[in-house]
């Protein structure tokens, strides 16, 4: 475990721990002592690592090969005897689905700059011999939370590098956003990313999902027929070349479905066509109603609870740490209590009460993704 202001050492570069970022998953807030740059700790023990070994070996083969603007990248890597310890960039702009929420203004032409991006990014992957193989909201991390920040493309768990030859017929993905010949257990190929890309740019612009039943092999069946609607009211105002755009992506059959170089020279990206038209109102009330985080992740405010919570409190702590973990059992909710390094906080009651709650939201937005 990397604790707040201890040191750590990774080849030539040494890190002082500041913050732990996660609420279940442990990530580390950290700063590199010499440029003092900001980077995300993703410490994985060992013995979670059993029996997947290659799915890890070979993510970390895959962050490796690549370097784009729009990826989220892997800066460094060390291993101790207990853990494996990824240095990745950190991104703290927050999830896609969030920013556009809080936006007042949306339109055809944000959501056509932000499937560019993801075309970009991924036509490199394709160019590369890489295969994401989970493309979904959830992996659009925004790098910062300046106004015109550009979208990051992460978690590479499944991405695949295909080798000469090889086929893939793994059947693997996110529900939703996995396609039609994956579900069909047939070989696939990178044409399964450009798939997911129009799942994600049709929920761009409605707010829900093309296809959706509580029922999965009602839902698998939906897109196996590749079986969707633009649905009125919330496409009438929503351009035919959007429409078509999307058509082309979310073809069935793999061979007549667009590439990302296709995507890109399409009208509706390189072109004018996107409309100007403001459609926040329908799009972020749908996001709500659709995509509501579990409901909007109560293990979100960890780092809050300590900074704005328990750290005004905590006078009590050994080598000037004070963190705290949600500990969730089968037959109570999550509490918090004290790590080991903390002796006693005055505001543990008040901040475990603020947990039960599944209402609570942290008064400060949240600037770090847990990744």
């Amino acid at each position: 475990m990397l604790l707040r202001g201890c040191l750590f050492t990774s080849s030539s570069r040494v890190y002082r721990c500041r913050e732990r970022l996660g609420a279940f998953s442990e990530v580390v807030l950290a700063e590199e002592k010499r440029t003092q740059k900001l980077v995300a700790i993703k410490c994985i023990p060992k013995k979670a690592l059993e029996g997947k070994e290659n799915s890890i070996e070979n993510e970390i083969a895959v962050l490796h090969k690549i370097k784009h603007a729009n990826i989220v990248s892997l800066e460094d890597i060390y291993e101790s005897k207990s853990h494996l310890y990824l240095v990745m960039q950190l991104v703290s702009g927050g999830e896609l689905f969030d920013r556009i929420v809080e936006k007042g203004f949306y339109t055809e032409k944000d959501a056509s700059k932000l499937i560019q991006q993801i075309l970009d990014a991924v036509k490199y992957l394709h160019d590369m011999g890489i295969v994401h193989r989970d493309l979904k909201p959830e992996n659009l991390l925004y790098y910062s939370m300046e106004e015109d920040s550009k979208i990051m493309i992460s978690d590479f768990g499944l991405s695949k590098i295909e080798g000469s030859g090889s086929v893939m017929s793994t059947a693997c993905g996110t529900p939703g956003y996995v396609a039609p010949e994956v579900l069909a257990q047939k070989p696939y190929s990178k044409a399964v990313d450009c798939w997911s890309i129009g799942v994600i740019a049709y929920i761009l612009l409605c707010g829900y999902p093309p296809f959706y039943d509580e029922n999965d092999a009602k839902l698998f069946e939906q897109i196996l027929k590749a079986e969707y609607e633009f649905d009125s009211p919330y496409w009438d105002d929503i351009s035919d070349s959007a429409k078509d755009f999307i058509v082309h992506l979310m073809e069935k059959d793999p061979r007549k479905r667009y590439t990302c170089e296709q995507a890109l020279q399409h009208p509706w990206i390189a072109g004018d066509t996107a409309l100007d038209k403001n459609i926040h109102e329908s799009v972020s009330a749908q996001i709500r109603k659709n995509f509501a985080k579990s409901k909007w992740k109560v293990s979100c405010s960890l780092f809050f609870l300590q900074r704005d919570i328990l750290q005004p409190h905590c006078r009590h702590f050994r080598d000037g740490v004070f963190l705290y973990s949600r500990e969730p059992t089968r037959s109570r909710g999550p509490e918090i209590v004290p790590l080991r390094s903390v002796v006693q906080c005055s505001a543990i009651p008040k901040a475990y009460s603020l947990l039960k709650n599944p209402n609570y939201i942290s008064p400060i937005r949240p600037k770090f993704t847990y990744l």
